[in-house]
């Protein structure tokens, strides 16, 4: 066994897709050299690139459907195939075999499920923090359901070993095609392939259950340039009185380390909380505090009512639904108020974003 034939069984042993017994011939005939081809064509054969343009055994893909709980929806291994396989693909399949059907790919798949996981995010975080920032909104929805965070669901979900792609590099009209890209596209797809097979709200729970139930922590999103003045307007929008700080406790003052506690109230009411090696820390932590009380408040789970509820939970038209089943009972909730935001456009005569 020659130098090359023995990179190509050690690359097929360590990819889980790939099986020799589904193989006709193998080793392929083209990794066999003489010494004479050997000194003519070098790296003529490549084995990375022979395995990954070989198919997927159905029974992974079948395996990969029960142990993310599709089994009932993703029943053929040709679908399976489908969302997992990348249009970057098609390239490098063309190259080595251009006499051939080009396979299906999930950039029709992909393009769909991306805009419905982001439906049902924005849906879900605008009903449970009714008060947060567009701004912030748009990057906990991206959180939650953003390309990294569904290459790391797929990677999670086992499909990584299922996955045909080709890195491609950027180009003046494309980006860049890297591995967390070709991920992304396989949770996008399943979802996809559930609102065809099945219906919105089987959709909606397949992406409640892999991706809006993670714990993402938006106070890191919240930044204040000065939280004492949005405080202030904040109040003023809600008909209370003005914010006044008060030193609630202090140790240490005369020391090299002191510790101050303020607490900023309204009235009898106490907003926020706060501490600091100065006072002034300690009033701009409390006056953060009191800011990320309203901005974070959240609805309680039994309480949440979605939009797309009130689709028909069969399969069938949204425009055609069963007629023996009801619609959804839905209440729009009442509008927040608008954010308060100051000085983040660099100028400092126009007031703009404080978050």
């Amino acid at each position: 066994m020659n130098h090359v034939q023995r990179r190509l069984a050690s690359t097929a042993a360590k990819l889980a897709s790939v099986s020799p017994s589904t193989l006709s011939a193998f080793p392929p005939v083209e990794s066999f050299k003489t010494k004479k081809d050997d000194f003519i064509k070098k790296d003529d054969f490549n084995p990375e690139t022979w395995a990954a343009i070989q198919p997927v055994p159905s029974t992974a893909l079948s395996a990969f459907a029960h142990r993310i709980g599709l089994a009932s929806v993703l029943s053929s291994p040709d679908i399976v195939r489908q969302a997992c396989t990348h249009p970057s693909f098609l390239p490098l399949y063309r190259q080595h075999y251009p006499q051939l059907a080009e396979p299906k790919t999930n950039a029709q798949f992909a393009a769909l499920g991306n805009s419905l996981m982001g439906l049902f995010a924005t849906e879900y975080l605008q009903a449970k923090y009714p008060y947060l920032p567009t701004r912030v909104l748009k990057a906990a929805v991206s959180a939650h359901v953003g390309p990294m965070t569904a290459s790391s669901v797929a990677q999670e979900m086992g499909a990584q070993p299922l996955l045909r792609w080709h890195r491609t590099p950027k180009t003046p009209t494309t980006p860049a095609v890297l591995l967390p890209d070709a991920l992304a596209s396989i949770p996008r797809s399943l979802t996809a392939i559930i609102y065809q097979e099945q219906s919105l709200p089987h959709a909606r729970d397949f992406v409640h259950a892999y991706f809006l139930n993670r714990q993402i922590d938006l106070r890191a999103m919240l930044k204040f340039v000065n939280p004492k003045k949005a405080l202030l307007e904040l109040v003023r929008k809600f008909g209370r009185e003005s914010p006044k700080s008060r030193l609630l406790k202090e140790t240490g003052r005369f020391s090299n380390s002191p510790v101050f506690v303020v607490g900023i109230f309204s009235g009898a009411d106490q907003l926020g909380e706060g501490f600091g090696a100065s006072l002034k820390m300690a009033e701009y932590r409390a006056a953060e505090d009191a800011l990320l009380r309203v901005y974070l408040t959240r609805t309680p789970e039994d309480q949440i009512q979605l939009p797309s509820s009130t689709f028909n939970s069969r399969s069938g038209g949204i425009f055609a639904p069963d007629a023996n089943e009801k619609e959804g009972n839905y209440k729009a909730p009442e509008l927040a108020f608008s954010e308060i935001m100051y000085m983040s456009s660099g100028r400092s005569s126009i007031p703009s974003s404080g978050v």
